[in-house]
């Protein structure tokens, strides 16, 4: 059962994790939660919801059910922390493959090495800083990339100024405003212009296994807001301009093979269209 507010015994409080990731992302899978249970009221009745933004290092974010009790939050699917019965996942993107256009920031002093014409050899020898427990680090070493997996989301930028590798990829969906508040304080850091990676990379619901009522209504009301449009109404509240705003049309792409994505994802290719 899920805990019930005090002050008004029908309404459901939802425990919702939003830490570990950008200010971007917050805001939008937060919307996207409040408008699944919006649509879901008549049959599940009035929530609330109670956010917890606590930062958890490392492996911490693998006991976000068990040890910290949170009812829910977004990752990546395939998130190689939870195995299949520490968690129910909801197999319905939220933010189509958007995370999964992963754009290089850089260090100035080495724009020359990351050009349109730049041969995947010549990239996978570059070294990409990655924080420890990152799934992005088994993909791009399964894939023969150079990976320095070390520190966390708060140094990665410190440690990138300070030439311990040549560059960290973050996605399309978050990039401008993980620039702004963080990389941005390194001096000599910029965003590369000319290439981008891509891999299958969704963004979905992971509940806490005790509760199938709860993953009963997130997959409910987002199928609802799926169909309705909603859900790519808030898509382009957030992304409209994606494409032109980061040149993602005019990039060389780089596309890898994500060893641990779900069997229900695998197929997914770099579509620009459906952004």
């Amino acid at each position: 059962m899920l805990e019930s507010s005090s002050q008004q015994t029908d309404t459901t409080i939802v425990d919702f994790w939003n830490g570990n990731r950008s200010e971007i992302r917050k805001e939008y899978e937060h919307q996207v939660l409040h408008a699944i249970l919006t649509v879901t009221i008549s049959e599940f009745g009035p929530f609330e919801i109670k956010e917890n933004t606590t930062e958890y290092p490392g492996l911490e974010e693998s006991f976000v059910f068990s040890k910290q009790q949170h009812h829910l939050f977004v990752t990546i699917a395939g998130n190689q922390k939870f195995k299949s019965d520490d968690m129910i996942m909801i197999a319905k993107p939220i933010a189509k493959n958007l995370l999964g256009y992963r754009i290089p920031i850089i260090k100035l002093t080495d724009v020359d090495k990351f050009t349109s014409s730049s041969a995947l050899s010549e990239i996978q020898a570059l070294k990409n800083g990655i924080p420890v427990s990152w799934s992005d680090a088994t993909i791009f070493r399964h894939n023969g990339y150079t990976v320095a997996e070390e520190g966390d989301f708060d140094d990665v930028f410190e440690r990138l100024a300070k030439d311990k590798f040549h560059y960290t990829a973050f996605g399309a969906n978050e990039l401008q405003s993980v620039f702004k508040n963080q990389a941005s304080k390194q001096i000599g850091l910029v965003v590369d212009k000319n290439l981008m990676f891509f891999y299958p990379f969704p963004l979905v619901f992971y509940i806490n296994p005790k509760m199938p009522e709860l993953a009963n209504r997130i997959e409910a009301g987002l199928e609802r807001i799926i169909n309705s449009g909603e859900l790519d109404k808030i898509f382009n509240s957030y992304y409209a301009n994606i494409v032109s705003d980061l040149s993602l049309d005019k990039r060389q792409v780089f596309v890898l093979e994500n060893p641990l994505i779900p069997v229900e994802f695998a197929q997914l290719k770099p579509d620009l269209s459906g952004l």
